[in-house]
């Protein structure tokens, strides 16, 4: 599915948000008699220093553009890490066979097997299954955890029939998506660096996680191998590129933020050698990490000390579906502490963090009706807020305050990657077509936020260089992606 980038919106101000009945906002001065008088300072204040007008997102821009640079020439020398994905080979469309994948990113994994049938028939077949991680398993030892996975991969392979078909005397690949924090060392190969989102599993940090899978593997039987270890936002890129040669970027905008792109080996400093024949590689940015000249409020920055992390990931608590809700939650909660937005009390559920998800905010924002029902609806069951329509206003304001600097600050970090890649191929990437892969709940599911980042990148690149940049929305496509990329570095020949 193609987007295209839609007209830009006026920058909100002082303004109110009207609903129309065709889905978009529309947008006219504020009445300040429907503010609460005492809530107006506050929000006139996080409007201003949310505000992301032209010089804002230029200077974010650059300053990330700057960042990657600094990042490839040595490890640490900037705020993005700039990891090597050690991936050369990408997809072509020629790959055949049957392959798995396995994607380890949260409470859950996922197994999938695609059979592939070169450029005439592309993918034949694919079927897929999720399970379950047990929580104790989360905070068990790694052969524990690593044998609960294996066990469910090979109860999956049993199941292979029909369609499916693994030529004898093959064995089978797989490609591995994991996750978590890891220092890659070749294609089939990674350290666990430490384990986040909520695992803390003994005996793998410092391990390679394709021995711990490959380990496990054996140990139950199952005839399979890992031939790609990559990183979900690689995966998407990869997924994509099948289908589209001309993807070069691939971003993920969803609880998290990440992104990648298609790097030539002789703009990497810190490579030092091993040159690959195709001469270029895909590079795992970690973008979230990202900090300067970012616009931030007393609210970031409250959620950033009261963060796991603080001081860490500030571009994505800034842009990512993990904390867009959280940040609009403090806003109301300050509101109705020293505003009386919701009346004289203030509702305890509203004091609890991240009570308000960003799914909260979105479905209020696609309320429509001309009593804003949705959205008190939303306020009562979430936060157990009596809310008045002045208030509800307000409510929609803030939401909108915090998605559109998220939206267009996510646009500028697309930009980034963009001119920096244009800087460096002597304008090989604007004047053609150029496709950003782009997967995540926030940016397929949250309309407003995916206008934002649109009207950035137009913004940013101008309307003729900005019909050459296609944002395409890739669902799941890290799955298919990374079992692409076991073909692509598979140990067999491809035609039999």
């Amino acid at each position: 599915m193609f987007v295209t980038a839609t007209a830009m919106l006026p920058a909100v101000g002082s303004l109110c948000i009207s609903r129309s009945p065709r889905g978009g906002p529309r947008f006219t001065m504020a009445v300040r008699s429907n503010v609460n008088v005492s809530v107006a300072p506050i929000l006139t204040k996080l409007q201003k220093e949310c505000a992301t007008p032209l010089p804002v997102l230029r200077n974010v821009a650059d300053a990330m553009t700057a960042d990657m640079r600094a990042g490839l020439v040595v490890d640490g020398g900037g705020e993005l890490k700039m990891i090597l994905s050690y991936v050369d080979a990408l997809p072509t469309g020629n790959e055949r066979g049957l392959f798995y994948a396995l994607d380890l990113g949260g409470t859950n994994f996922r197994v999938l097997r695609v059979q592939l049938g070169g450029q005439e028939e592309r993918v034949q077949a694919t079927e897929f299954e999720q399970v379950s991680i047990p929580q104790e398993l989360m905070c068990g030892t790694s052969e524990e955890l690593f044998d609960f996975i294996a066990t469910g991969l090979a109860k999956f392979a049993e199941k292979e029939a029909g369609k499916f078909h693994l030529p004898q005397g093959r064995q089978r690949e797989i490609g591995f998506t994991f996750s978590f924090p890891v220092k890659q060392t070749s294609i089939d190969s990674g350290i666990l660096i430490k384990w986040t989102k909520g695992f803390s599993v003994s005996g793998t940090a410092g391990r390679d996680v394709v021995a711990c899978l490959n380990e496990a593997m054996e140990r139950q039987g199952l005839d399979m191998r890992v031939s790609a270890l990559v990183n979900d936002t690689v995966g998407t890129l990869a997924g994509a590129r099948y289908w589209d040669e001309d993807v070069m970027v691939a971003v993920i905008l969803g609880t998290g933020t990440n992104a990648c792109y298609v790097e030539q080996m002789d703009a990497i400093p810190k490579l030092q050698g091993n040159k690959s024949p195709s001469g270029r590689t895909i590079i795992n940015t970690e973008w979230g990490a990202f900090s300067k000249g970012l616009p931030l409020t007393e609210f970031d920055r409250d959620m950033d000390a009261a963060s796991i992390n603080p001081g860490e990931q500030i571009y994505e608590k800034t842009i990512s579906g993990m904390y867009l809700g959280e940040i609009v939650r403090r806003v109301l909660l300050k509101m109705a502490e020293e505003g009386a937005l919701f009346g004289n009390s203030v509702p305890e559920k509203l004091s609890m963090p991240f009570v308000l998800r960003t799914p909260h905010i979105c479905a209020m924002q696609q309320d429509y009706s001309e009593d804003l029902q949705a959205v008190g609806s939303t306020l009562y069951d979430v936060a157990g807020v009596e809310s008045s329509l002045k208030a509800r206003k307000v409510v929609i304001e803030v939401c909108d305050t915090i998605v559109k600097r998220g939206g267009r600050l996510a646009g500028a970090g697309i930009v980034s990657i963009l001119q920096k890649m244009e800087e460096d191929s002597n304008g090989a990437i604007f004047g053609k077509r150029t496709v950003v892969a782009m997967d995540g709940g926030l940016y397929e599911n949250y309309t407003q936020y995916r206008r934002y980042v649109h009207e950035a990148v137009t913004e940013l690149l101008g309307t003729e260089i900005s019909k050459n940049v296609v944002i395409e929305h890739t669902k799941d496509g890290s799955g298919i992606g990374a079992a692409l990329l076991a073909s692509a570095n598979s140990k067999f020949d491809h035609d039999y």
